[in-house]
């Protein structure tokens, strides 16, 4: 789970119970339309999960788990994927 959450205010949190605006208060946020990076742990998910209708959450990911970009398949030393290529493309 490690990683960074960044976590939007929706909503307004007048009307509220006072927990509520605590919560939304300690996860960074200050009005809505602010937005706040937070550790992906427990705790966070937790805060996040008791005010989920006052705010909106996307997932960040690690900078060392990023996907890997596709890359074109080698055919040094492979005749059959050369000739399959034919050296041009095709336009669909």
């Amino acid at each position: 789970m490690a990683g960074s959450l960044k976590v939007t205010q929706t909503k307004s949190t007048i009307s509220h119970i006072a927990r509520n605006r605590a919560t939304v208060r300690a996860l960074g946020l200050r009005g809505i339309g602010s937005t706040s990076i937070v550790p992906d742990n427990e705790a966070t998910r937790g805060m996040v999960r008791q005010v989920r209708f006052l705010v909106s959450v996307e997932e960040i990911a690690e900078e060392g788990s990023r996907p890997r970009r596709a890359t074109k398949a080698r055919t040094d030393g492979d005749p059959d994927a050369a000739a399959s290529d034919g050296g041009e493309q095709e336009s669909v």
